[in-house]
């Protein structure tokens, strides 16, 4: 009997089979898809946290210990590539008489970098000017002391030992400063706000020769440090990778037993990275598993509306002598073979898409897994469990019954979904609070904390808007006939009443259509202006990080330097920035000098990096008070500012060399600025420290290219300034900045979801309307029998057709609305900064439109055509 039902199934119900099947297939191909993008992107952040380190580990030798012991024992250790000795000198100044001048420095430090280091850990010192063998200058130092190569500089030792006066051979530029000059062992708050502003490296050989004599008198003045290369045989998964990166780091200070401290920049790095895999693993829960529901809810709806005739099969086989047990295995037959289609179309479709979309090698065996276990329990749960309700529930009689009847929704309806929205605006009001943080990770903490308690504000929002959108269009239907009437008049004529009557009869069919497309509605329009505004963002921290669309950097760029580069093509406006350092006490910050009327243009700044103003208004009153100071955030937190407080500063004199204090007044706060660092700066008018420090020098230049050829331009901007400008293009710094979840290339996943947004939303309309029209074909015929003519039948489809697209796409841009703002303020980690506002992809939302509007004309034209058949044809069919 299963072979005789399986053919009949496949022979009279094959479409609705398929139909079944292709909901199945969405929801397994978007989960394994996803599944796919998760597992690339967690070993991409894991990859690129790699790269970015060049010293993996600086074991600094404790005081008395034996360096070339602690050498060997880090050697040693297992997973070790490269293993040199740098030594760490302290001195109370540096000078250089150069130019008629004679220019002296505050303190500093001195390296001491054995033979082949450069070659070790590349990338740790840039060569900007001159050769690499000798004693080299940090570019700003160079700048300080007017040197370079070939010049004299004198460094300063203490303990009454005399200067030593070295020859430059360089010129370079320390990229991971930060990590080179840390604080080993210190917790992050402790370390130095910045690395020195004077810094020398010279051969290992030179510097025990003259720091030697120093480590003997002041041992506390001079350290050793151990920098080590490691193997990168790290897990994919970020977290996993940290856990074993500082598994290891202890283990090396387990060995060393107190001869040396491990600061494990490989550790600090993929401490980041985790935290941004946790918020990859977000945007899929947030964004792919609503798709997965979706597509379940669709292929419920597609079994749905052949429920009417199940039951009359049911019926049938009953009166004949089938048992429950019977039935359910039949009903077994259909889901297994919806699970099996749906499931081996999915995977396939999930590794095109994987491959087209993420350029991945393959999805995981586990993901697949997941992704067919999810498919096998929407097959199940969408014919089956209907299919045992039936048969236990319901008697023969009423299985040939061919109206619906549906009780009239309660009160308690409305209450649940009335709460549901109240429930969803509380959690969304306690989860976007100012100190709300979705992802906590602290730093160094082996494990990181989500407050998955965040998901309930979408996910009560999205069953909210069902509830309420189920009950007002089943509202309209049941006691809005006489409006549903005049409205469907001018396609269905004298029938109007009567179709609107049909509809309010079957409404349980019309409801179902309507609040699906809304929900598919409110998916798309919610993950496409999620990533659309992702992509605004990401392009927006990609201007804060590099500037301008071509960035010039160089301690000190003269208005010829400004004029060299505005004569070079496509160049339409070059702004000059000053870039200083300023002590804010015995804090180090730097200082940005900026012309507030080009700036806000220039810079492209918004108003969501400035706190209490518009960036323009902040500017205007930085215009208006040459002495105005903006501060950052942590700045006025940390010294307590208020507006109109003075604030002295100390700057470097250009004409003396020497610090002075310089008074500023406080204008407000400034949260973000381009090429600002992330925590501490400040910015000011460069009129007035031009003034104060006898110097209008720039520190980098910000040219405008109308956003085309910003490679060209940069290439052609090196030729022209010099080997010793540093210069940036904004595509470049695009591909590496900020987090690693930004630098992530998210393009993939946009297409996956909007694609499959778009597929669902016209699935939810055409797909379900046709076949709910299909159980009404016996209507239509008894109504043709009855008289109707062809125009009148074609007007009861077109009818029920404008009703299921007007309010399925009004309740679902309502809810995609909501659900859009409630995304992009729940997930606000993940933009860096937050956006002004969000962004709305009118091009995608009008091909939405489009699609939808195409697929549900296409189910009611085939209708109203199957309309038009002989009557009695169609009844003997049915």
């Amino acid at each position: 009997m299963i072979g005789i039902w399986l053919a009949g199934l496949l022979r009279v119900r094959s479409g609705r089979l398929i139909g079944t099947a292709l909901g199945v297939m969405v929801a397994v191909a978007l989960l394994a898809a996803l599944g796919g993008f998760l597992s690339t992107t967690r070993a991409t952040m894991t990859s690129q946290s790699v790269r970015s380190v060049s010293v993996d580990w600086q074991v600094e030798v404790t005081t008395g210990a034996d360096a070339q012991h602690v050498l060997s024992t880090v050697r040693d250790l297992p997973g070790t590539r490269a293993a040199l000795p740098v030594g760490y000198a302290r001195t109370g100044g540096l000078g250089a008489h150069t130019g008629g001048t004679t220019q002296n420095t505050g303190a500093g430090s001195v390296l001491g970098l054995p033979p082949g280091y450069a070659a070790t850990f590349p990338g740790e010192i840039r060569l900007l000017a001159g050769r690499e063998q000798g004693v080299l200058l940090a570019q700003q130092t160079a700048a300080n002391l007017h040197a370079a190569p070939g010049d004299t500089v004198t460094i300063e030792r203490a303990g009454g030992l005399p200067p030593v006066p070295v020859k430059v051979a360089g010129v370079v530029d320390l990229p991971f400063a930060d990590s080179l000059f840390q604080k080993v062992g210190a917790p992050p708050q402790s370390q130095p706000s910045a690395p020195p502003d004077n810094v020398v490296l010279m051969p290992r050989q030179t510097w025990d020769s003259v720091f030697g004599p120093l480590a003997s008198a002041r041992p506390d003045l001079v350290q050793s440090q151990i920098h080590t290369l490691r193997t990168h045989s790290l897990p994919s998964d970020p977290a996993a990778a940290y856990a074993t990166a500082t598994g290891n780091a202890h283990h090396a200070e387990v060995r060393l037993a107190g001869t040396g401290l491990v600061g494990d920049n490989l550790g600090s790095v993929l401490d980041a990275a985790r935290s941004d895999a946790l918020y990859a693993q977000l945007l899929f829960l947030f964004l792919g598993v609503p798709g997965a529901v979706l597509a379940a809810a669709l292929t419920w709806a597609v079994a749905q509306s052949g429920a009417g005739r199940r039951r009359k099969e049911q019926a049938l086989l009953r009166t004949r002598g089938a048992t429950v047990g019977r039935l359910m295995g039949l009903a077994g037959v259909e889901a297994a073979v919806v699970a099996v289609l749906g499931a081996a179309g999915g995977l396939g479709l999930a590794t095109l898409v994987d491959r087209w979309a993420f350029h991945g090698t393959g999805i995981p065996l586990s993901w697949m897994l997941i992704a067919c276990v999810v498919g096998a329990l929407v097959a199940a749960a969408t014919v089956l469990v209907p299919a045992r309700y039936d048969a236990r529930r319901a008697t023969i009689a009423s299985g040939r019954t061919a109206v619906e009847r549906r009780t009239v929704p309660r009160t308690a309806w409305w209450v649940l979904g009335l709460g549901l929205l109240a429930g969803s605006l509380a959690v969304f009001r306690a989860t976007s609070g100012t100190n709300y943080a979705l992802v906590l990770a602290p730093e160094g903490t082996p494990t990181l904390s989500v407050d998955y308690w965040a998901f309930a504000g979408p996910a009560l929002l999205w069953a909210g808007g069902a509830v309420v959108a189920w009950l007002l269009v089943d509202l309209l239907l049941r006691r809005g006939r006489p409006v549903l009437a005049r409205l469907f008049r001018p396609a269905a004529g004298v029938l109007s009443g009567t179709v609107a009557a049909g509809l309010s009869r079957q409404r349980g069919t019309v409801v179902r259509s309507v609040v699906l497309l809304a929900l598919a509605c409110a998916f798309a329009v919610s993950t496409g202006v999620f990533n659309s505004t992702y992509r605004q963002q990401a392009a927006v921290d990609a201007v804060l990080t590099n500037g301008a669309d071509v960035t010039v950097t160089q301690p000190t760029l003269s208005a010829a330097d400004t004029a060299k580069l505005a004569a070079v093509p496509r160049v339409r406006h070059v702004e000059p920035l000053q870039h200083r350092f300023a002590y804010v006490g015995a804090d180090l910050q730097d200082l940005y000098g900026v012309r507030p009327a080009s700036i806000v243009s220039a810079g492209r700044l918004q108003d969501a990096y400035f706190s209490g103003g518009t960036a323009r208004s902040l500017m205007d009153r930085l215009a208006q008070r040459p002495d105005g100071l903006l501060v950052s955030a942590e700045t006025a937190h940390d010294f307590q500012l208020h507006p109109g407080d003075q604030v002295r500063l100390r700057l470097t004199d250009a004409r003396t060399g020497q610090l002075r204090t310089i008074p500023f007044h406080f204008q407000g706060v400034v949260k973000e600025f381009p090429t600002a660092p992330k925590d501490s700066f400040l910015i000011a008018n460069a009129s007035y420290i031009a003034r104060t420090t006898g110097s209008g020098a720039a520190g980098t230049l910000l040219a405008d290219t109308g956003g085309t050829g910003q490679r060209q331009v940069a290439d052609l901007a090196k030729k022209a300034l010099g080997p010793s400008a540093h210069v940036t293009d904004l595509p470049s710094s695009q591909a590496v900045v900020g987090s690693s979840l930004t630098a992530v290339d998210l393009a993939g996943l946009t297409r996956v979801e909007l694609g499959f947004a778009l597929v669902i939303g016209a699935a939810a309309g055409g797909l379900v309307l046709a076949l709910g029209l299909a159980e009404r074909r016996r209507t239509l015929a008894l109504a043709s029998v009855l008289g109707a003519r062809g125009r009148q039948l074609s007007g009861f489809v077109w009818s029920e057709a404008a009703l299921v697209a007007v309010a399925g796409g009004a309740a679902g841009a309502v809810v995609g609305w909501a659900l859009s703002q409630m995304l992009v303020k729940v997930l606000s980690g993940v933009f860096d900064p937050p956006p002004d506002q969000v962004a709305v992809p009118w091009a995608y939302l009008i091909a939405l439109a489009g699609v939808t509007a195409a697929t549900l004309a296409a189910a009611a034209w085939a209708a109203a055509r199957h309309a038009r058949r002989p009557p009695l044809t169609e009844l003997r069919e049915l």
